[in-house]
């Protein structure tokens, strides 16, 4: 989420930034592929 939907954005105030990670929470949720690729990742798996 850092890397593509929150990166160089500035925000109004506090409630805003929290709006706004939230949908985009919500926008990941629904892709459990991205989860799922995310947690295949053999540098996940080192520790």
């Amino acid at each position: 989420m850092r890397n593509s939907w929150l990166s160089n954005r500035v925000f109004r105030d506090h409630d805003n930034i929290v709006d706004h990670c939230c949908h985009h929470w919500n926008r990941l949720i629904d892709q459990a592929w991205r989860i799922m690729l995310i947690g295949m990742r053999d540098s996940v798996h080192r520790f």
